[in-house]
């Protein structure tokens, strides 16, 4: 295998039949599927501009207006959700998810677009959001990835928001985006447990989960043992926590690695979020055909 392929023919199986078909103009059929893909996934990978992409792969803008389209039309999307259904089918997903983020520094080649922040972002519809999912953290200009993985570290829910925003106003977000079609119609949108860090710990999020019959596994920040400490039998009982089953949380810390030897991925360079995230997704994707 060059290293400009890094799909195997096994894995290039999985999804080929999931791709459009056309680039969304009559009558215009799309170039060499495999060699787009390839080429859009060596784009991220090296971080390079798309203008500087090997002539091994044709014309840079065809690339472009691939990657573009399919991140407008949600083709990556669809594509995840067919293997992970496919993944549940045969008992492949470890229903212990864990949440977390990461943040993706951006480029200044990112931020040179308009953007009205303050006005929040649409987490519903995964539309473009006012401030580009860009702003200003400690680190400077950043991008914040959230994630759902399951027990293997397998992605199941990206989202994003700029990257000065907590983590956990975007818990109820995620959970309502992690929906997996089963046979017979039904999808599946409750996990047996969720593993988070102190970040996770509220009231809203542990009641959600109780409410839902969803094993809480997230240890209570010192502060919060102090506020009910002094409560006194006001305070209720501590919430129950299993050290041992959140020892399996690395497994999000792993997969953010990996999602990170993508330069592309760990510096943020395009300039609209659904790009990025698009690219986000398909590293997903990537994943999933491995295992």
């Amino acid at each position: 295998m060059s290293r400009f392929q890094v799909l195997s023919d096994a894995q290039w199986s999985l999804i080929e039949g999931l791709l459009p078909a056309r680039t969304g103009r009559q009558g215009r059929p799309f170039s060499d599927a495999r060699t787009m893909v390839e080429a859009i996934i060596y784009r991220y990978r090296t971080g390079i501009a798309w203008r500087d992409l090997p002539e091994v792969f044709g014309p840079w803008q065809t690339v472009w207006t691939w990657h573009r389209r399919m991140a407008d039309d949600g083709t990556w999307d669809a594509v995840l959700a067919e293997l992970t259904a496919a993944a549940d089918a045969a008992g492949m997903i470890d229903w212990a998810v864990s949440v977390d983020s990461t943040i993706a520094r951006a480029h200044q080649h990112a931020t040179n677009v308009t953007r009205h922040t303050g006005a929040g972002s649409n987490y519903t519809n995964l539309l473009e959001p006012p401030d580009h999912a860009i702003d200003r953290s400690r680190g400077g200009l950043s991008t914040k990835v959230h994630s759902l993985v399951d027990g293997n570290g397998l992605p199941l829910v990206v989202l994003l928001t700029a990257g000065q925003a907590g983590d956990s106003p975007m818990f109820l977000p995620l959970m309502g985006q992690l929906r997996i079609a089963q046979p017979g119609g039904r999808t599946r949108t409750r996990p047996d447990a969720v593993r988070g860090d102190k970040a996770y710990s509220s009231r809203a999020i542990r009641q959600h989960l109780r409410d839902r019959r969803i094993t809480a596994v997230i240890p209570v920040p010192d502060d919060q043992k102090g506020h009910r400490l002094r409560r006194g039998s006001a305070g209720g009982r501590p919430p129950n926590f299993d050290a041992e089953t959140y020892r399996g949380r690395n497994v999000i810390e792993r997969r953010y690695c990996d999602m990170k030897q993508w330069r592309g991925l760990a510096t943020r360079y395009d300039k609209h979020a659904r790009t990025y995230r698009a690219a986000v997704v398909l590293n997903a994707v990537i994943a999933w055909t491995k295992h």
